[in-house]
């Protein structure tokens, strides 16, 4: 397929750049910074803004679908960057006619408990709540939103580094938890569940999470 992946440098999106690549798709990287991409013969480095709508636009267009791992977590003003860049991609795929959007999406979104988010506990830490916020509010978004077939992908609300199994769970709404009460996923295996999605639609205009 081929993909345009804005945020192909960041935390997750350089593991959904390497799944894709391995398996065969062809890859527009959308980044700030395309110097930080290592080579590769079925990737294409684009520097972009997000909020620059018009531009955006223009390079998404042609694409069989557009991944979003952009994220605001490191500027000041987290929730509000990120609400209005995450709106700034879903009218430039749709002014580029792009009908498939894939989200990456928060944990705190999920449930612990029936009508209880994970972001809504006590527990919930501070540093991560206004990036919590800002992904629940883009799903709410994308719920609102017709035009578009999109999927939002929720991780486990640990998201770490660790090894591609290929082996974990899929949910829905609900908090993916283990027998001991843990809730986990590597960001490899994060990145093939986004993958196989994107090859296999199941989730169309749903959003569901993934967890071991």
């Amino acid at each position: 397929m081929n993909i345009a992946l804005i945020g192909a440098t960041g935390y997750v999106g350089s593991k959904l750049l390497a799944e894709a690549l391995a398996r065969g798709h062809r890859v527009t990287a959308l980044v700030q910074h395309p110097e930080k991409l290592q080579a590769h013969a079925n990737l294409t480095g684009v520097a972009v803004k997000v909020q620059d709508t018009d531009a955006l636009a223009a390079q998404l267009k042609g694409h069989d679908a557009v991944i979003s791992a952009f994220s605001g977590h490191a500027q000041n003003d987290v929730l509000g960057y990120f609400v209005d860049g995450f709106k700034s991609i879903v009218a430039a795929t749709k002014a580029a006619n792009v009908a498939r959007l894939l989200v990456v999406g928060g944990a705190g979104s999920l449930e612990v408990a029936p009508g209880v988010q994970l972001v809504d506990t006590p527990e919930f830490p501070d540093q991560w709540k206004a990036s919590a916020l800002g992904a629940r509010e883009a799903l709410n978004l994308l719920r609102a939103e017709a035009a578009l077939d999109w999927t939002l992908l929720s991780p486990s609300a640990m998201l770490q580094p660790g090894e591609r199994t290929g082996r974990f769970r899929l949910g829905g709404d609900q908090l993916i938890v283990d027998a001991d009460g843990n809730s986990v996923i590597s960001v490899e295996d994060y990145a093939v569940a986004m993958i196989d999605e994107l090859e296999t639609p199941k989730h169309s205009r749903a959003r569901f999470t993934v967890g071991y």
